[in-house]
């Protein structure tokens, strides 16, 4: 596939886009688009999928107490995250080969979250590079980072998110290895010779794409590239090598964030990978308010798996979070009509999380942090 410049990117028909009352409503429409195979990389996760239900249940299982005769009219839904203010207190999650789902891919998610004034996170995995993303955005790019065995690759892409213009580092802490993804290894899956990993050319990225039946030839590339054993001090040698704000993604352990911040992280990430990793882990959203506690203001904290709409996006404010990382309803809403669905879901998530503020009572999202929340009835 050739490369795309951001103008290449051209809208899409008024139209092109079937119809979606919700943010969540992406995914059945993705569903009727994708290949079977990458529908289901896209929205598996690792051995009996425990995990990726507790991301659904956590969330259904909290309630939140809204306030009455506030005087809320129109709220708004800009936040801090990092330093910044963004739109929404909500980032693009990193996720890997875009352009599996969209020929335009990364481009056109980056250039729809800029377009929205949400931040945009670059995967270490994504299928077009990180100076082409961050030329597409128009906004805030942040990387994020995989700890490769090379790690002259690890200290090159630093500086190469820095050249790009990127504006923080996250650093993606939960995958030692891949964890096992049997919808992959029973669909033998392997990448399209049009996809690749755009940012790691040398790192044995054809493994990627060497079907094999019974395998997941994606975990076999991330095996022969990625370092197993990353240490703390490893997170603090990272924090010496660039001034950009850095995230530490995938803790779950209130012990581990405290060990981050000790680190110099300025932010972390409470989340179990989309339940893609360690199958017996818990939901983000159940460690939350237990990070929280351990951390208190010493560092921003954030919340990813499973985060399907504006209320969602309520629940994890009222538990603590200072913002959430949205996926899977992003790149849904990418395959269903490219930038344009891009873009339709950038507003879903927006009204919705306006809809949600007004009737609880809350004139922006920093006042969702003081509502009550009964879990778990």
């Amino acid at each position: 596939m050739a490369d795309l410049a951001p103008a290449a990117l051209a809208a899409e028909p008024a139209g092109a886009v079937p119809f979606a009352a919700s943010l969540a409503d992406f995914a059945a429409l993705a569903r009727d688009v994708l290949p079977p195979e990458v529908y289901d990389f896209v929205a598996g996760g690792s051995g009996a999928e425990s995990a990726l239900a507790a991301n659904r249940a956590a969330l259904d299982g909290v309630a939140v107490l809204p306030r009455m005769l506030r005087g809320v009219d129109r709220p708004r839904t800009d936040a801090p995250l990092l330093g910044r203010t963004q739109a929404l207190p909500a980032a693009v999650a990193p996720m890997a080969y875009q352009r599996l789902v969209h020929p335009d891919g990364e481009l056109a998610l980056a250039a729809a979250a800029g377009a929205a004034g949400v931040p945009y996170v670059a995967s270490t995995l994504s299928s077009a590079t990180i100076e082409q993303i961050a030329a597409a955005a128009g906004g805030s790019v942040w990387f994020q980072l995989y700890w490769l065995r090379d790690r002259g690759m690890v200290r090159e892409l630093v500086e190469r998110a820095h050249r790009a213009g990127c504006t923080a580092l996250m650093l993606t802490v939960d995958v030692p290895i891949l964890g096992p993804r049997l919808r992959d290894v029973r669909n033998g899956f392997a990448l399209p010779p049009e996809v690749a990993a755009a940012n790691l050319p040398g790192s044995r990225g054809d493994l990627a794409h060497a079907g094999t039946p019974g395998a997941s030839a994606v975990a076999r590339h991330t095996s022969a590239a990625f370092a197993s054993a990353l240490t703390w001090p490893d997170v603090a040698w990272l924090r010496g090598c660039t001034d950009l704000p850095l995230v530490v993604k995938g803790v779950l352990d209130p012990r581990d964030a405290v060990l981050a911040v000790d680190a110099g992280a300025d932010a972390v990430v409470v989340s179990n990978h989309g339940g893609r990793q360690f199958d017996a882990a818990p939901a983000g959203l159940t460690m939350l308010p237990q990070v929280r506690t351990a951390v208190g203001d010493r560092c921003e904290v954030l919340v990813d798996g499973g985060i399907s709409g504006g209320v969602d996006v309520l629940r994890a404010l009222a538990l603590g979070a200072s913002g959430v990382l949205v996926g899977r309803p992003l790149l849904w809403a990418l395959a269903v009509g490219g930038r344009c669905g891009a873009d339709a879901a950038f507003a879903l998530l927006a009204a919705e999380l306006r809809d949600a503020l007004t009737l609880a009572g809350c004139a922006d999202p920093a006042e969702a942090g003081d509502l009550r929340t009964i879990t778990g009835g």
